[in-house]
């Protein structure tokens, strides 16, 4: 299996498959309503996020309630930190920082 970036007006997917008509079904699997604007089959079997591009510093916990709201907003990160916002009463920042370091982690 190859790993594939599929990229959407929304989400940058990352998945293994067969080939390209593989991963674009997987993305429609998990989310029908987005449409692939760019498959790219990458070149390596790893993919990596600098948590530094991210402006992320430091160890970073895994965080249950903001995986969760990344689920419940499907990946939408903007819907999932105001999600967070609301459950936490914690600034956007904070937020935004949360959310962001456990989409390195998936959910």
């Amino acid at each position: 299996m190859a790993l594939f970036e599929i990229e959407t007006f929304s989400h940058i997917v990352i998945t293994c498959a067969d080939d390209e008509d593989g991963a674009r079904q997987v993305l429609y699997d998990n989310y029908p309503s987005e449409e692939a604007i760019r498959i790219t089959k990458r070149p390596r079997d790893a993919w990596v996020i600098s948590k530094s591009a991210l402006g992320i510093s430091g160890k970073v916990e895994v965080c249950d309630l903001a995986r969760e709201c990344l689920s419940k907003a499907s990946g939408d990160k903007l819907n999932a930190i105001r999600l967070y916002m609301q459950q936490t009463g914690c600034d956007l920042e904070r937020a935004k920082k949360t959310i962001e370091s456990n989409i390195v982690y998936g959910w």
